[in-house]
Formats: C-alpha cells, structure tokens, sequence
C-alpha cells in the first residue's frame, strides 16, 4: 500500500562520454546501448512511470539527441507501418502516455560529476518537494515486472531521503563505492573501492536515491562552487547526514545490472532475453 504522498518528478542521469565502452559509445550514447530491444535507459523510466512518475528530466551531452528522438513521436515511421500492414508495431514505438518529458543540456568538458545535473534541475524543483534522482546506464531487473523506484518511495518517509543498495560478493567490494552505515542502520558515508578486509560492508551505492528538497538546495548550492575534480552527489548528501539529517539506504529487491560494464551488459542482455 502507498504512502499518502507522491512523488512525481524524477531526474535521470544521461550525460557523460561511457568511456568505459568506447568505441561503441562514440556514435551509441551509453544510456542508449541496447538491452533486449529496448535502451537501457527505458527500463529506468518505466520503472519510474510504474512508481507514478508524472515529469522526468533528462540530463544529456549538449550534443546528444538519441534520448529524445526515442521518446518523441515518428509520424514517418508510423506512416511506413501502417502502409506495409504491420500495425501490430505501432505499440513499440508509441510514446508513454502521461508523462511529461524534459531534456537538459549539460555542457561537455566543463563541470562534472553527479552533483552538476541536480543544479542544472533544481530551478524546476517547488520548495518542499522531494525529488527521485537516478542514474540512466545501470538499471533494476525484476523478474515479476515490479518497480524498485516504488518500493523505494513506500520505503521513505514524507520529507525524509533515502538511497538505494545492492549487496555485492565481498571479493568484488574493490570495484565499488561502499556504504558505511551508522549505528541505527542508516547511512553514514561511502567508502571508495576499499580492500575486502578494511571494507565497512558488502552494500554498495547505486546511485539512485530519493532526496528531499534540503538535500536538493544542498547539492544545487555545491554545483556552484569552484573545486579541482568531480562533483559527486555524495558530498552534499555526506554534509546532510553530519548535520544531523538522515539517509535511510533500502536494499534492492531485483537484480542489478551496470551497462557500463561489457561484461555486466551481456549478462543483462541473456537474464532479460531469458537466455
């Protein structure tokens, strides 16, 4: 059963080189890198349209335009459909009925990290509200078609923020962002690739979160400041929790998969394809 809120705006990740899968990723933009028939990017926002997302802002390349050409309208091709009688194909090609799609520039080789997208969309943010915040190259499996973004926002309080996790082989712990909890089970920090013996868990972060409009106004005000490096979400989350805030971390149900990794894709590809 739902809370009695909702929260209808969310902020998908989609800039970046995927310098991970060049060459490929120099003409195929990497949240559009195929899984199935479909991009990776479509199974985040279905599954945030299934959680009742009404308005997702997508944060790309300012040279990029694949994320938009697929959520757009195709007269021509419906056109050729219909024509050579296979009408049967317009469902696959048809826009989401209901949402509202928005598409922000973000300038390449400038600032970078996961902090800058969530300034570019703050000015669209009401005070007060909270906002699902995700990445759009990796992506939550479940088998029985269910959300992960909903169960996340049943799992999160109104007005409280929240992050997503995935438990990982202890072996593998070197390869991610790892979080430390605090003593009530809530997150505390990230620990980067630690060894399996000095690592705090065998929970990593994957980068989609709920975050409440503090914690928003927080990271937009950190995207504005003049750093050498990265501008990771986490620093403006990690400010939040010292001062007294709380991120409850919420443990996936479904199974994880991270485009960005070849290895990780090809497994995505055979568990969705059911080979």
């Amino acid at each position: 059963k739902l809370r009695g809120y909702m929260i209808t705006k969310a902020i998908i990740l989609a800039a970046g080189w995927g310098t991970r899968r060049l060459p490929i990723t120099k003409s195929v933009e990497k949240c559009m890198l195929p899984i199935g028939n479909r991009p990776v990017i479509d199974y985040v926002v279905q599954d945030a349209i299934l959680a009742g997302i009404k308005d997702i802002y997508f944060v790309v390349n300012s040279e990029d335009n694949q994320i938009e050409k697929y959520y757009k309208p195709y007269p021509k091709l419906e056109q050729y459909l219909n024509f050579a009688g296979k009408p049967e194909y317009l469902r696959y090609i048809a826009p989401p009925q209901g949402v509202n799609f928005y598409f922000i520039e973000q300038e390449v080789n400038t600032k970078y990290g996961t902090a800058i997208p969530v300034g570019l969309c703050f000015p669209y943010i009401r005070p007060g509200e909270s906002v699902a915040v995700l990445t759009g190259d990796d992506f939550i499996y479940n088998y029985d078609g269910s959300s992960e973004l909903a169960r996340l926002i049943m799992q999160t309080p109104q007005g409280a923020s929240s992050m997503l996790s995935v438990e990982v082989d202890p072996n593998r712990v070197g390869e991610y962002g790892v979080i430390e909890f605090d003593t009530q089970g809530n997150y505390y920090q990230i620990v980067e690739k630690p060894s399996p013996e000095n690592s705090p868990s065998n929970y990593i972060n994957i980068s989609k979160y709920i975050l409440n409009y503090e914690v928003l106004q927080a990271a937009a005000a950190y995207s504005k400041v003049d750093i050498t490096g990265e501008y990771a979400l986490t620093e403006p989350i990690n400010q939040y929790v010292l001062t007294g805030g709380t991120m409850k971390v919420v443990l996936s149900q479904g199974k994880y998969f991270d485009s960005g990794n070849a290895y990780a894709w090809v497994e995505a590809n055979r568990t969705v394809l059911g080979v």
